[in-house]
């Protein structure tokens, strides 16, 4: 029996190689910041995407365009604006004099990786142009499907203190990202650090010490080997039920939809690789239901005025629910 055991084990030895020398070539530039940086690399194990919310100026874009230099991948940024159109986006039909037909110009979502910033700030219109793309890795032009190739990420970040110009995003599109990640400040050492490395660049850029260590096709193989990663079934309960505590919270206007809690099922699978680790941990899920759920929650009106977080409730919401052994 303990054979057999052994045997199902999942060889995460290649995956972990690799997840590490990611995490080397980000260290050289970015200092500090693991968390974002390993909620990043899981999302990418757990093929979802991921909205980054900070303030100007802690590395948001920065970060994202280390992760696409690290990987050997087709990257594109769009940056989102008052006027941009779905169009601008996702492609046109342009009649070609040649042929006599319609021929599609593919937009810039045609990628790997896409970083789409500030993506608040353009209007309804133009982010329901994502809906498709971001949940069926397609879109639909003039009765025509064109699918995305694998991987197809979607990285976009958003400011929460500017308010002039920006539009809410539709809680079905907040619902398609798999994470929310709040970037934090540096701490007073993480500055000091920061600044030295910034110095010892001398003006070059950064970019450019940035190795790809990761290909689309080890993306793909790697996605497949964390589907693999052990849930015991009492941890698949424990997803629920926190899940479920979300939907008859007195604090809460809107709770988590199901696509939550696969999300968080998904991540932890990742996030269990990432630390070496082929079976899934209480700890796992705790750990990511606050990036999976901080999105998609509404607090109540009344809680909102108090200034009480999102992730004051999820962790409320956490210890209220009695932990698997």
């Amino acid at each position: 029996m303990e054979n057999n055991l052994f045997e199902s084990r999942v060889d995460l030895k290649a995956l972990n190689e690799t997840a590490d020398k990611l995490r080397a070539q980000m260290a050289k530039v970015i200092v500090g910041q693991q968390k974002m940086i390993d909620a990043i690399l899981v999302a990418i194990l757990s093929n979802g995407h991921v909205l980054i919310e900070g303030v100007p100026g802690i590395a948001k874009t920065l970060t994202v365009k280390l992760i696409a230099k690290s990987i050997s991948a087709i990257f594109s940024r769009i940056q989102f604006t008052p006027d941009l159109m779905p169009s601008d986006v996702l492609g046109t039909t342009v009649f070609n004099l040649a042929t006599s037909q319609f021929d599609f110009n593919k937009g810039p979502i045609f990628g790997n990786l896409i970083l789409i910033d500030e993506i608040n700030r353009a209007p309804a219109k133009t982010q329901s142009a994502l809906f498709e793309v971001m949940e069926e890795r397609q879109i639909t032009i003039d009765s025509k499907t064109y699918l995305m190739q694998p991987p197809f990420i979607v990285f976009a970040t958003q400011n929460p203190i500017e308010q002039e110009g920006t539009y809410r995003l539709p809680e079905a599109q907040l619902d398609r990202f798999l994470f929310k990640i709040n970037v934090k400040y540096p701490s007073l050492e993480e500055e000091i650090l920061l600044l030295k490395n910034k110095n010892a660049f001398k003006g070059k850029n950064e970019l450019e010490s940035i190795e790809a260590v990761l290909s689309t096709q080890q993306i793909t193989e790697y996605q497949k080997i964390v589907k693999n990663i052990v849930v015991e079934e009492h941890l698949l309960t424990y997803i629920a039920q926190i899940i479920n505590k979300t939907r008859n919270n007195p604090w809460l206007y809107l709770g988590a939809s199901p696509r939550a809690s696969i999300a968080i099922l998904d991540s932890a699978k990742a996030f269990a690789a990432i630390n070496g680790r082929d079976f899934v941990t209480p700890e796992d899920i705790k750990e990511m239901a606050y990036p999976v759920m901080r999105h998609r929650i509404i607090l109540s009106p009344e809680k909102e005025m108090e200034g009480i977080s999102a992730d004051e409730i999820i962790k409320q919401i956490i210890n209220s629910v009695e932990v698997p052994r």
